[in-house]
Parts: C-alpha cells; structure tokens; sequence
C-alpha cells in the first residue's frame, strides 16, 4: 500500500479528507517507527500491518489515536487510551503560556491532568532550560494517573513531575502553596453531548462534561479554592471552550484576580485565560 493507498481508505471511509491524510500520518509513524521526514521516501508499505488498523478506524468510528494508543503532541509522541482525552491543539497554549510564566524555583500544580501532557511539558521546558521547578498533576482517575505516571517516565522527569490522586483540592494539604496553577477541566454542558462529534464520544466523561449549563462548574470551584494554595503574585490559566471567555473573566474578577489575559487561537477565539493572585 502507498499513502494515497491508505488516505483514500479513510475517506471512503467516511473520514474528512484533510483528517485522513493526518491519521495516515499516524499510522505510518506507529506501524514503521519512522519519522515523517523519514516516510517522505518510502512508498510502499506492508498490506498486512495497516490493514487491521484501517478497518477498526473505518468500523468502530474508534479514533485512530486510541487504536494506536498513542498521540502526538507539541512534538513528542504520549502514551493515551480511552481513559484520557486525546490531545488537542489548543491545549499548547496552555502550555506555552505556563512555560512564560516559569522561574527558579517555582512549584506547578496542574489539575486534571490526564494524560499528563501539561505536567510533562512543562517540565521538559524546564529541565532543557535549566529551570529547577517542581510540578505536581493531580486527577481523581487512578486509571489517567497510571498514563501520566508512566509519561513521565517516558520522559525521565522523575524528579520533576509527580502525580497524585485528588478531585480538584480534596487530597492537597492545607500547608501546600504553588506559584502556577494550570488546568484544563471538564467544560463542555453535558446537553452538547447529542449533537457532539462523535469521536469524541468514546473520549472519557468524566473529562469532558458539566452538569451546569453553562459549563462553568470547574472554573468556579478552582478559582474560588485557588487563593488557599496560591502564593501571592501567582497565577491561574485555564484552557476554555469557545464562548466561555467573558463568563470565566468576571468569575476573576469577583475573586480578586488581576492581570486578566485573554490567549486566542489561530481562529481568534480566546481558548486561554490567565490571571494573577494578589
């Protein structure tokens, strides 16, 4: 089989045609360990290793990264599967502003972590940059704790990161003060689940949705806590669904928060919001 071989399966398949073409990335990189660069001259590949993994994508609907158990991310390839979320662009910038805010010394909480790829990329900046931070990620899944721990290991941050299980700030000690808190919480109503995507469907509930209309529950109840395990000058950044931007402000702003910063995509919507503990 050769690339249009494969792309032209998932379209047919009923896959976008620009997605296809990324997803046939993908499988080329999980079944030959090649880079992309690599993939560029080789044209033909074995029937017998990609077939399988087509058919599941086309008739399962099962998003190609869970079949692979893998997704890429800022460059570097995380360990997934149906107990975490499939990484997302817009996440990056949660990251990237995280990174800007980092000095020596400081200590990192990033609540729900998932599959730890804030955890893990934070730490990776700062250990190739001669950063000395201590990042704890924290999620109430034993079973994404299990994928972020062996992230980490992956990556050799041992030392760096660590996790630990806790629903927002139930299992943080009262003595435990950070510099950043980062998160990217359930935000999306759980009324948008029926008419949702449906890859996302097999992506975990718990990670997605909200009982509130508005999708607003977790902002609320981290910033409201934060200010007990926040030092002084630190900041809060939440990666956000569209829309929620102004609701998420004011929720800052009735809390005392200052230095409010709105980060948009390259769509121009603001998916990050930052503010500074005083």
């Amino acid at each position: 089989m050769n690339k249009k071989n494969i792309t032209d399966y998932l379209i047919l398949g009923g896959i976008e045609p620009n997605e296809a073409k990324a997803e046939c990335d993908l499988i080329l990189e999980y079944t030959f360990l090649k880079t992309k660069e690599e993939l560029i001259f080789t044209n033909d590949f074995d029937e017998k290793k990609i077939l399988p993994i087509l058919k599941e994508r086309v008739e399962t609907g099962r998003p190609i990264q869970y079949i692979l158990k893998f997704a890429p991310f800022m460059g570097e390839k995380f360990k997934i599967d149906e107990n975490v979320l499939i990484p997302r662009d817009e996440t990056e910038l949660v990251v990237k502003k995280a990174q800007t805010l980092l000095f020596d010394g400081a200590k990192v909480l990033d609540i729900g972590a998932g599959s730890g790829i804030i955890s893990c990329m934070i730490g990776k900046y700062a250990n190739n940059n001669g950063i000395n931070v201590q990042i704890l990620g924290t999620d109430i899944s034993l079973y994404a704790l299990e994928i972020s721990i062996d992230n980490m290991k992956r990556f050799n941050l041992q030392g760096t990161v660590m996790f630990r299980k806790s629903d927002v700030f139930s299992n943080i000690k009262e003595n435990e003060k950070f510099d950043i808190i980062v998160s990217n919480p359930p935000y999306i109503p759980k009324s948008y689940k029926e008419s949702i995507q449906k890859e996302v469907l097999f992506e975990p509930d718990i990670a997605l949705y909200t009982e509130d209309k508005d999708g607003i529950y977790f902002y609320q109840k981290i910033i409201k806590d934060a200010k007990k395990y926040l030092n002084k000058g630190g900041y809060l950044l939440f990666e956000l669904m569209e829309g929620q931007f102004d609701k998420v402000f004011n929720l800052f702003v009735d809390n005392g928060f200052v230095e409010i910063e709105g980060i948009e995509d390259l769509s121009k919507i603001k998916r990050v919001i930052c503010a500074k503990f005083i």
